[in-house]
């Protein structure tokens, strides 16, 4: 059974590799799709055309040295072979989980972090487990254990967060402070100079972390560089301004689109070059481990593995079958793109909806920085400030809501900027052998930039400093849970063997399963959910045309919610109550983010159309009266379920269902009536007014005669007359939209 076990845990080690090289490039993308995809300087199509030739290219002059499994993290001699294995699992099913995890939400985390967390967790844990077997102590854990790896890398996740935001915002100002936003409009030697100095940083980059150590770089070349890299800098920036100027002015080529497509692709390739051993490492040096234990013929608990400390060339071929699958992946994973548009939508230019929610930290950094900023400009002249500021100015220009998706989040210079800043940053850290993260930097240089560019201004400011604390707690997630999880897992299996090795791969691979499903529907949703749409024409004929789609939309969703409602108090069934509360929630939202689109609908219209304002704004103030109603009558009816009220009595059960039915009748008449545009109608609607309204009033009227007779709760009591009331409150809201409509109908 001995050696059918661990051939079965290579098998098994195998295909969790295959599944890591999804989820961690799936995750992985960011770092290098952010800025083309972001400032849409080339086709999405040609993006990941040259992402994939970058993956392909670094995978195949990889050095294919696997060495964070064998060496660092912890110290191989100290183990046997049936150690190793354990800690080899437990590593690669916890890292499939975690990225798999982060993939599902879409938040970029560090590949590299999770798997050095992971192997010292694992590690750990075995290392007690001999320990305390032998009767040691826990001191005796640092001749197990490399503790200074560990320290280095948080050390690193620190300086990446700081250095490269800090950096990142510094060369954005100063850049955007020559440049400006009219770019386009500068001298040909302005684009020159900047593309000289961006296009050096990234072939710096790609010389120095892409090809380090790859076989198509001969030594001599490198020693060249490595001993004179001033004067290699030097003579690029010259040859490559010389170019970027040569080719804006004779070709007509935007400098800044080479400096987008050239940093991807360097990006792709250090990406696909350098974080490969964390998906592959792992299970290669199983393999290794494999191979050395079969050949010495000894038992696995008394195999020692010395050998892991030695370097191993991996072979071409795995290499080339690793780049196919990141490959594949990069053009398939909708997950990917989910964690692409997360960086995208916080470094976005202009305001628009926001992912996350702001809280009280966000808050708090939000307002001691606009102090701070306060204070500083009183520092600056005045005519300095000024001129600062008309180098920051950005044109208005309306776009219609049709268009605003094919819009880019930000500018040609700010993506330069990032790819530029990144692989400088990189690069120093490679030569310097500083732990930094590709993840990190890259994604906290972005946010910088962005905050340097003013695209936090004070409208969106506590949303996107919110959605960069929730990324950046993540990451300190990602160590902890990486190194708490694999440990657990390691002791489990080395409790469990066999057994627990085939439960753990299940439960994995069922998770794995489940979130694929879960998120394929939720994509399927979100393209098939209906949304309100922002009015775009600039006369009351052609917002009321263009609006009623959507109050039918809104009268058809209300009617659900309400019914959904009072079916729910009916039964008493908060898991129904919950799903209303929720409908209402997403209502509410969108009817919000029509209002908010108020300023710039209203900055759209010329100047004979004052009238069409005042009728968007009437109607969306009702249709928000609405969504009022419904969201109190279904937050009070979850309440009370949720609290274990008493169920409400027969009768008004009966009067609440009685109520629902014309309620839905009327809602049902006014939701056809929009959706077929046939505004003459309104005035039979609204005559029928007095009628609902009796109707109403006479539940009322039969509760109040319960209530001085048999009724015996004040809950019930209470809640009927809310529901009641609000049920008029709803109606009367839906009437003054209808009398709104009314008035301007040809």
């Amino acid at each position: 059974m001995g050696e059918n076990l661990y051939l079965f845990m290579i098998v098994a080690l195998a295909i969790l590799a295959i599944t890591d090289l999804v989820v961690g490039v799936s995750n992985d993308a960011v770092n290098f799709l952010n800025s083309a995809i972001g400032s849409k300087a080339i086709s999405f199509r040609t993006i990941m055309i040259v992402a994939s030739v970058g993956i392909a290219f670094g995978a195949m002059s990889s050095s294919g040295m696997m060495e964070v499994a064998r060496k660092g993290i912890f110290n191989p001699s100290e183990f046997v072979f049936a150690e190793i294995m354990i800690i080899f699992m437990a590593v690669m099913i916890t890292d499939i989980l975690l990225l798999d995890f982060f993939n599902t939400l879409g938040m970029p985390t560090s590949t590299t972090v999770s798997i050095v967390f992971e192997l010292l967790g694992a590690a750990v844990a075995i290392s007690l487990v001999k320990i305390y077997g032998s009767g040691g102590g826990f001191d005796e854990l640092s001749n197990y254990i490399n503790t200074d790896k560990a320290t280095q890398i948080i050390l690193g996740i620190l300086l990446s967060v700081v250095v490269a935001f800090s950096i990142g915002a510094v060369v954005q100002f100063v850049s955007r402070l020559l440049i400006s936003f009219k770019f386009e409009e500068k001298p040909k030697w302005v684009g020159g100079i900047f593309g000289g100095f961006a296009i050096t940083a990234i072939i710096y980059f790609i010389l120095v972390k892409g090809l380090k150590s790859a076989s198509i770089i001969s030594g001599e070349i490198s020693t060249v560089i490595t001993e004179n890299q001033e004067l290699f800098l030097l003579a690029n920036v010259f040859l490559w301004t010389l170019l970027s100027w040569a080719v804006t002015s004779l070709f007509k080529i935007s400098v800044y689109k080479i400096i987008i497509v050239l940093g991807t692709f360097a990006l792709a390739m250090a990406f696909a070059g350098n974080d490969l051993v964390n998906f592959i490492g792992v299970p290669l040096a199983a393999l290794e481990s494999f191979n050395s234990w079969s050949a010495s013929g000894e038992l696995a608990q008394n195999f020692t593995m010395e050998g892991l400390s030695a370097a191993v060339r991996t072979p071409t071929y795995l290499l080339l079958a690793s780049g196919v699958i990141m490959v594949i992946t990069l053009w398939f994973s909708s997950k990917a793109k989910a964690v692409v548009k997360t960086s995208v939508d916080l470094s976005r230019q202009d305001e628009g909806e926001e992912r996350f929610q702001p809280n009280f930290l966000s808050r708090q950094i939000v307002k001691f920085t606009i102090k701070a900023s306060e204070n500083f400009a009183g520092i600056i002249p005045q005519n300095i400030s000024k001129k600062i500021d008309a180098q920051f100015e950005k044109p208005y220009v309306y776009i219609p809501k049709s268009k605003a998706q094919d819009l880019p989040a930000f500018d040609y210079v700010r993506a330069s900027v990032n790819l530029m800043v990144a692989s400088v940053l990189i690069s120093i850290a490679t030569s310097m052998k500083l732990p930094l993260s590709t993840t990190y930097v890259t994604f906290m240089v972005a946010m910088g930039t962005s905050l340097a560019d003013r695209a936090w201004g004070p409208e969106s400011a506590v949303y996107r400093v919110a959605g960069v604390l929730n990324v950046i707690g993540g990451w300190f997630f990602t160590a902890i849970s990486a190194f708490i999880a694999a440990a657990t897992i390691a002791y489990v299996i080395h409790l469990g063997g066999f057994v627990a090795i085939v439960v753990l791969l299940v439960i994995a691979f069922f998770l794995i399963g489940k979130n694929y499903l879960s998120h394929n529907k939720k994509m399927k949703e979100t393209k098939l959910e209906e949304k309100l749409q922002k009015a775009e024409s600039n006369s009351i004929i052609g917002v009321m045309e263009e609006s009623s789609s959507n109050i039918s939309m809104a009268i058809r969703r209300a009617n659900k919610i309400y019914t959904q409602t009072i079916d729910g108090l009916a039964k008493h069934d908060a898991k129904k109550l919950k799903k209303s509360r929720k409908g209402i929630q997403k209502l509410n939202d969108e009817v919000e983010g029509l209002r908010d689109n108020i300023f710039y609908f209203i900055k759209n219209l010329d100047e004979s159309s004052v009238g069409t304002s005042n009728f968007y704004i009437t109607a969306l103030s009702y249709l928000q009266d609405m969504t009022q109603s419904l969201e109190y009558i279904s937050k009070a009816s979850f309440k009370h379920v949720n609290n274990n009220h008493k169920k409400l009595r027969f009768n008004q059960i009966k009067d609440l269902k009685e109520t629902d039915t014309y309620i839905e009748r009327f809602l049902l008449d006014i939701e056809q009536l929009f959706g077929e545009k046939d505004f003459p109608r309104l005035t039979e609607l609204i005559t029928s007014k007095q009628e609902i309204f009796d109707k109403v009033e006479l539940k009322i009227q039969k509760q109040v005669e319960r209530t001085r007779t048999d009724e015996s709760s004040p809950k019930n009591t209470a809640l009927y007359f809310s529901l009641l009331l609000e049920t008029k409150d709803l109606l009367v809201a839906t009437m003054n939209l209808l009398e709104t409509y009314d008035q301007h109908a040809v």
